[in-house]
Formats: structure tokens, C-alpha cells, sequence
């Protein structure tokens, strides 16, 4: 009977599997960063972008995995086959620079964490660089010796963690429920300091949330997983649960930073304060709470980080997912490996996340235009084709990036001007 009762649950686990996956690789140390920064500096107020970002995503992922299903082929075999070979590798380049930009601000903000939460323990605290070390380790140890199952299987537990810190903490720290309803009018608050800029919040909030190598990687999982287009209603209630989880865990941690640093008014410039501040604002618990989260955050996203290049290659190169091969373990080492920039050359990791985040802003548009171009073919997708609302949701998505790419860039130049 146990082994039966077994049986049902790794069946049940399995078919969220591909979601959690894309949890992790969503919620990690730069969603956290972002969504604190911006509870921190405009309380609930951007309430409103993680809600649109989330159903964006939920569009996107669903439109990327439904053509999988049909056609049976990647986004990046169908971007190489279908349109042109260099909107693959413009992918696989794009995708890498991003994902380079958060593995060092993943490491650098969670060895920041670990070293500030460490001073109650040892005197001084334990250098950064040594967490920095054990992580990246630890995470190199386990893909050298992993297989997909097993990181997914490993991302699950790491992601429930996260997200019952992260949700303990909304209970404990929350703002008045009155912020929280104004947060969903859409609104784009003053700020007076360039440092500040509202505007490189929302394109970095949209950035970590509509993330492209979330729907690229999706397609892989989907083909991995062998569902077809009878599966297309198990996909969308996978891609339910992963964006519903995905935005009360974005809002709990904006709703934490605004009901702490935005009353006191606090800012966020630095991974520590996320620690020191917290403590006596809202006590050891919730604060220790919340250190864990962030370390899950980062850990989880750290094996999907990791492993982008090669599974990129793999899937336009239409290859096996060997990840022995010498030529994917080198490269999955020296992509580790920059998680010692930020506490090597005591970067500012937030600053690191936040503008790489935005760089994931500005690639959506040629992603949404991607899509739209594969899913309107007839001749690949036959009946299942997109309908004229499906289009129209398109276009405004395509608008809506469009803009959050423009306001980003016009983030960059106000913080460098």
C-alpha cells in the first residue's frame, strides 16, 4: 500500500515537474532583489506590473509550449529551421550574457546574505568568498553527478522551501491591505533621485518575471517530457501552477520590504541590508525566514543558470543532453566560476541583477515576435493555429515589451548620466 501510495505521489509530482523547473529558474536571487528593491523604495505601488508580467508569462509559456506540442519542435530548432539561423544563435548569445550577468549577481548577493547572517555566529562574520565557494561547489557537484530527473526532483524540494519562507514572511511583515489593492491600479510613481529610477524598476520586474529563456527552455521540457497536443490541457494546468506560484511568492516579497523598509523609508542598495536592517524591524524569525528564502532563491536558480549554454547548444544543434561530455562540464565550470566576480572585486551584486534583468527586457520583443511568426503558419500548425484573439493578446504583448524595453534603457541612461 505504501509503495502504491508512493507510486501515486512521484506520478502526481511528475506532472509539475516541467512548472517547478521553470519556477526555479524564474524565482531566484534577481526576482528577489528586484521585488524587495521595489517594495522597499515604492511600498505595493508596482503591484500592478508583477500581475501583468505573470500573465504575460502565463500567455507565453502556454503559445511556446502548445507549438511544441504540435509541431513536436523546439523554439530554437524551430527559430533555426523556420525563420533563420542566426535568430537561433542571436538566442544562444543573448540568453548567455544574461544568465553570465546573474550568476554573478546570484553568488554575489547570497554569499552578501550568508556572510551579514553569519556575524551572529562568529565574530566579524565568515568571509563572503568562502560561501560563494561552497555554493558554487555544491551546485557543480550535484550537476556533475546529476541527471535532469534528479535536478528537478532537487529544484522541488529547494523551491518549497523558498516559497514557505516566503510566504511565512508575508503573514509576519505585510503591509496595510488597503496598499495592497491601491498597488493593483496601474501607476508609475515620482522619484526625485536618478538612483531611484521607477522606471528601471518596472523594466527589471517585467525583465525577471518575462523572462525568454523561460518559454526557449519550456519548449525543451515539453519535447523531453513526450507530451503531445493531447496533452495541451496538462501543460496549461502545469503552467497554472507555476505562474500562480510565481506571483504569490513575487508579491510576498515586495509586501515584506513594504510593510518594513517602505514605512521606515529605507531604501535597498545592498544584499546586506536586506539582513541587517530587517532584524530589528522585524525580529530574528522573520528575518532568518527570509535569509533562507534567498538562499533557496539562489540555489534554485542557480542549476537552470548553469546549465542555459549547453542545453541551448544541445537543443539548436537538435543533440543529445549529454551533459558528461568534457566540452559541457568545462563549460558549465567556467560559467560557475563567475559567481567569484561580486565577492572577489566586491561588486555591487544588486546593481549586477537589476541592469541584467533589464537586458532580459529588452531581448522579450524579439521573442514575442518569434512566436508570432511560427504560431500563425498554417502549414505547422494546421488548425491549432492562432485565433485573432490570441493575435490581439500578441500585439498588446508585443507593445507592452516594447515599452518596458524603452523604459529600461531610459532607466540605464538616468542611473549613468
Amino acid at each position: 500500500m505504501k509503495q502504491t501510495n508512493k507510486s501515486k505521489f512521484a506520478k502526481w509530482l511528475a506532472l509539475f515537474l516541467p512548472g517547478i523547473f521553470l519556477l526555479g529558474l524564474n524565482i531566484g536571487t534577481g526576482s528577489v532583489t528586484t521585488m524587495a528593491k521595489a517594495g522597499a523604495e515604492y511600498g505595493m505601488s508596482l503591484l500592478w506590473t508583477v500581475i501583468a508580467s505573470c500573465l504575460t508569462t502565463y500567455f507565453m509559456i502556454n503559445l511556446y509550449g502548445k507549438f511544441t506540442l504540435v509541431t513536436g519542435e523546439t523554439a530554437l530548432q524551430a527559430f533555426r529551421k523556420h525563420i533563420h539561423p542566426g535568430v537561433g544563435i542571436f538566442f544562444i548569445v543573448a540568453l548567455t550574457i544574461g544568465v553570465c550577468g546573474s550568476v554573478m549577481g546570484v553568488m554575489g548577493i547570497v554569499s552578501d546574505i550568508c556572510f551579514e547572517w553569519s556575524k551572529g555566529a562568529v565574530e566579524g562574520g565568515i568571509s563572503p568568498i568562502y560561501f560563494a565557494s561552497a555554493f558554487i561547489a555544491m551546485v557543480y557537484f550535484i550537476f556533475w553527478n546529476g541527471k535532469t530527473q534528479f535536478f528537478e526532483r532537487a529544484l522541488a524540494v529547494i523551491v518549497a522551501i523558498m516559497s514557505a519562507s516566503f510566504l511565512l514572511n508575508f503573514f509576519i511583515m505585510m503591509p496595510p491591505p488597503m496598499d495592497i489593492i491601491r498597488g493593483l491600479i496601474p501607476n508609475i510613481p515620482e522619484s526625485l533621485d536618478a538612483d531611484k529610477s521607477p522606471f528601471l524598476i518596472i523594466a527589471s520586474l517585467v525583465g525577471t518575471t518575462v523572462f525568454s529563456g523561460l518559454f526557449i527552455i519550456r519548449t525543451t521540457l515539453v519535447k523531453e517530457a513526450g507530451w503531445k497536443i493531447t496533452d495541451l490541457k496538462k501543460q496549461s494546468n502545469d503552467a497554472i501552477v507555476s505562474v500562480v506560484l510565481m506571483f504569490i511568492i513575487s508579491a510576498s516579497i515586495m509586501a515584506a520590504a513594504a510593510g518594513t523598509l517602505f514605512i521606515e523609508g529605507i531604501g535597498l542598495s545592498t544584499a546586506s541590508q536586506m539582513i541587517s536592517i530587517l532584524e530589528p524591524l522585524a525580529g530574528t524569525f522573520a528575518t532568518s525566514l527570509f535569509a533562507i528564502g534567498i538562499i533557496s532563491a539562489g540555489v534554485s536558480s542557480q542549476f537552470p543558470n548553469i546549465l542555459m549554454l549547453p542545453w541551448l547548444i544541445c537543443d539548436y544543434n537538435n543533440s543529445d543532453r549529454n551533459m558528461t561530455l568534457p566540452k559541457y562540464r568545462i563549460m558549465v565550470l567556467l560559467i560557475s566560476l563567475l559567481g567569484l566576480v561580486v565577492p572577489v572585486f566586491n561588486a555591487q551584486p544588486i546593481f549586477v541583477m537589476v541592469v541584467s534583468q533589464v537586458f532580459n527586457a529588452v531581448i522579450l520583443p524579439v521573442t514575442v515576435l518569434g512566436i508570432m511568426y511560427l504560431s500563425n503558419r498554417a502549414d505547422l500548425m494546421g488548425v491549432h493555429k492562432n485565433k485573432p484573439l490570441e493575435n490581439a493578446f500578441l500585439g498588446l504583448i508585443l507593445l507592452f515589451s516594447l515599452y518596458t524595453s524603452f523604459i529600461g534603457i531610459t532607466g540605464v541612461i538616468q542611473i549613468f548620466s
